[in-house]
Order: structure tokens, then C-alpha cells, then sequence
């Protein structure tokens, strides 16, 4: 885990890998969600349960992080449940909210599809020093923020 030496790179090279890595992306959930017989959209709501784990979240929760109504996320959950990835579970502590619980067996669905992209991308992070992972998430963590900014201003 010693961080490998890196030649230089400009910002306008760092913004042309970054589109390459977008597209890539864009193309790889498109597939992934064609081969689980989900929408893009859909596939990413799931994403969202599966990484908030026993923490579930609400409707609202789901809205908010894949930026539609809660009138939207009423149907990708009614899509998913249909499609037996997720349950509405009561919420313990307000009865007119519901808690959306992933299916144990859309979960393993979906971790065996993405299981060796992830171990992939373990391997790729082994390359990086802690130092240099801290970056890499710190890096990710405000683009995606400022990639909500930028939805939020152009949105009407």
C-alpha cells in the first residue's frame, strides 16, 4: 500500500478522465440495470436502500437522495416491491410513514452482479496510500455535492 508514483496531470486532463469514468458509469448502471430487469432510476433507489443497510430509511429519505417528488418515489417503490427488491416496513415511531427494507434475496441478486466490479475496485484502491484514499473520498464526496448544486440551479 505504498501510493505508486503518478506522472502529472492538468485539470483539463483530471475532467477528461472524470467525463470517461461518467461515461463508463452511465453505459455500465444502464446494462446492470437491464440485466436485473430494473430501470436506471430504479436501480439506483435500490442502491440507496442497500447502502443505508438496517438504518432504513423513508420514502421521503429516498426522495430526497435521488432528488424527485415523493409522489415519484411512490412508484419506484411500488416498481420495486412488485419486482421483489424491496418491503414497506410500518415506522415504529410515526404510523403514517412507512420504512423501505431491502429483499434478502434482490441482495444477493445485486451483489453477485456487481461483486466482480466492486473486487476490481478493491484492488485499484489497494494501489492508493490511506493519504491518498482520503483524497480520492474527499474529491468524490464535494464533486457529487457540487454536482447537486449544479442540478439545483438548473432546475426550475
Amino acid at each position: 500500500m505504498d501510493g505508486k508514483s503518478r506522472p502529472p496531470a492538468t485539470p483539463a486532463q483530471a475532467l477528461t478522465a472524470m467525463d470517461d469514468l461518467i461515461a463508463a458509469h452511465l453505459i455500465g448502471q444502464q446494462e446492470m440495470a437491464r440485466r436485473l430487469n430494473l430501470t436506471v432510476t430504479d436501480l439506483t433507489c435500490f442502491g440507496y436502500v442497500l447502502q443505508a443497510g438496517p438504518d432504513l430509511l423513508t420514502a421521503g429519505d429516498l426522495a430526497a437522495r435521488i432528488q424527485v417528488t415523493t409522489g415519484a418515489v411512490t412508484g419506484i417503490l411500488n416498481r420495486l416491491e412488485r419486482a421483489g427488491y424491496v418491503t414497506r416496513r410500518p415506522d415504529p415511531t410515526d404510523r403514517r410513514r412507512v420504512r423501505v427494507a431491502a429483499v434478502p434475496a434482490a441482495v444477493a441478486r445485486v451483489e453477485a452482479a456487481y461483486g466482480p466490479h466492486y473486487t476490481r475496485l478493491m484492488t485499484l484502491f489497494a494501489d492508493y496510500t490511506p493519504t491518498e484514499l482520503a483524497v480520492i473520498t474527499d474529491w468524490f464526496t464535494r464533486a457529487t455535492a457540487l454536482a447537486h448544486e449544479s442540478r439545483a440551479e438548473q432546475s426550475p
